[in-house]
Order: C-alpha cells, then sequence, then structure tokens
C-alpha cells in the first residue's frame, strides 16, 4: 500500500512505497491518481528511472501530449530534456507562472518531471494552487473576471526571433524549436470546472500564455491580467517543491500554476518531460 505525505502547504503530497521501475497494478495505479487529484502535484522520491520506465508510467495516466515547440532526445518521441549546462548564461527557462501549453486547443493533463542531474542548491520548483486562489477570491474581485474568455498564444515565448526563447542565444542548452505557429490563438474560460473533480479553479495566467481576454482591447485587458497575476501567485497559495536526484514528480496542469526558479549557477541540471494529453 502506498504512503502518502502531504506538504502542508497549498498542495503537494509524497508518494512512498512504491517502486515505479515495474509495472503497477491497477488498485496502486487508481491510488496514485486519487493523490494527484486531490494534491494536484505528487513526488516521488528515490526512483532510478530509465526512459523506458517513465514512459509506461506516463501512460497509466492517459496518451502522450504533444510538445508543440520542444525537440524530443535521442531515440525517443515523447521525452525532452529540460537542461542547462553549468556554463549556461541564458535565462531560466519557464520562470514565468504558467500552466503547459494552454494555448492548444486540448492542453496536456498532466506533466510529469525526472531529476537526473539535480544541482546541490536552488533550482525549486513553485506551484500555485489555482483551485485555492479562486475559492478565496473575493467575490468584487471575483465578480470582475466571472464569464470572462482568455486569449492563449505562445508568441511570447515561441516566437521567432521576439519570442523568450525565440534564438539560439535565448535557448540555452535547450532544444526548442520557435516556429510561427506560435503566433496562433486559442481561447478558455478564464474559470474551468475541473472534469474529474468538478472543482472551480483559475486556469493559466498572463504573461506566459495568456494575452488578453476576447471582446476586451489590451489596454482594457492588461491592468486586469496584472491584477488577477498577483492575486493567483500569493504566497499563501505556492507550494515550493526542492528537488531531489532521482525523484519523479507529477502535477496537474487543470488545477495549478508553475514556475522555475534558478539560483544554480554553476551547476549542471537535467531532467525528462513528458506530458500527458
Amino acid at each position: 500500500m502506498i504512503e502518502i505525505k502531504p506538504s502542508g502547504q497549498a498542495c503537494g503530497a509524497e508518494i512512498a512505497g512504491v517502486d515505479l521501475t515495474e509495472p503497477l497494478e491497477s488498485n496502486v495505479v487508481h491510488e496514485i491518481r486519487d493523490a494527484w487529484l486531490a494534491h494536484h502535484v505528487v513526488s516521488f522520491p528515490n526512483q532510478d528511472l530509465s526512459d523506458d520506465d517513465l514512459e509506461r508510467f506516463a501512460q497509466y495516466f492517459g496518451d502522450f501530449g504533444v510538445d508543440t515547440f520542444f525537440a524530443p532526445i535521442e531515440g525517443r518521441k515523447h521525452i525532452a530534456a529540460v537542461l542547462r549546462e553549468a556554463g549556461d548564461t541564458s535565462p531560466i527557462f519557464a520562470d514565468a507562472w504558467h500552466s503547459d501549453w494552454s494555448f492548444q486547443a486540448s492542453p496536456p493533463s498532466a506533466t510529469i518531471l525526472y531529476g537526473i542531474d539535480i544541482p546541490p542548491v536552488g533550482g525549486d520548483t513553485l506551484f500555485a494552487n489555482q483551485h485555492l486562489a479562486l475559492s478565496e477570491m473575493p467575490d468584487d474581485l471575483r465578480a470582475r473576471f466571472a464569464g470572462k474568455t482568455a486569449v492563449h498564444s505562445a508568441a511570447l515565448a515561441y516566437a521567432p526571433d521576439t519570442g523568450a526563447y525565440g534564438t539560439k542565444e535565448r535557448m540555452g542548452s535547450m532544444n526548442i524549436r520557435p516556429s510561427k505557429d506560435a503566433y496562433e490563438k486559442q481561447s478558455h474560460p478564464l474559470f474551468r470546472t475541473h472534469p474529474e473533480t468538478g472543482r472551480e479553479g483559475i486556469f493559466s495566467a498572463a504573461f506566459a500564455y495568456i494575452l488578453g481576454f476576447e471582446e476586451m482591447s489590451d489596454e482594457e485587458a492588461f491592468p486586469l491580467l496584472r491584477e488577477l497575476l498577483a492575486w493567483q501567485t500569493q504566497e499563501r497559495f505556492v507550494y515550493r517543491h526542492r528537488w531531489q536526484p532521482k525523484m519523479l514528480i507529477m502535477w496537474d496542469n487543470r488545477s495549478v500554476l508553475h514556475r522555475a526558479t534558478g539560483g544554480y549557477e554553476g551547476h549542471r541540471r537535467e531532467m525528462h518531460r513528458i506530458t500527458v494529453g
């Protein structure tokens, strides 16, 4: 039987008593899924995983997602490397609050990340619980966003030349593929009901992938988006995840925002990443 240890923060739990190098029984998968839905972010320490193990684990939770602007690692179609070499001086990858690939018509339900080379300092990942952020939002603020549809795009990140990762110099060690496809737009309701739990939450965040709101000018939308982002990411809604080597984590993109942090200059950091459709 698996052991679940909640983080004591806004979300997050550690799961022990399971070996992810071996196929899992269906009842164990159900337990893990229940814990993931309840805590939004789950971690598995001390897992010595191959890429085959990583892919097998991901498929317990759904089909592979489509990683639009990432090149996969050699010999794989669905695993990308989140990599920063020790001498890399480019900006930290994914250091803005976001929900993965929210600009897609059907964004991924889960992201799975496995720590291969973990620095001794820094590199924490932050998660902001968006069910909690919405449930505690004051009525007057909530009324200003109710019914709004957000316009998402990858342009600020992956547009050639102008995106945050649009040139080789900005990509650093990452194998990113900028494309004009980044200019395409996709709309999603700002407040969404989780398809599995029925809980309502805020979906994604401004200035990574949300560009504005339908039927609003940029001048009207930007002050609202700034105010919303400040509310969504308050410390009381945030779980700080501290990495260990050979640790796997899985988070629910429908429930949380996340962002990377730095602080490990001069150290190499490598993780393998899969999204679940």
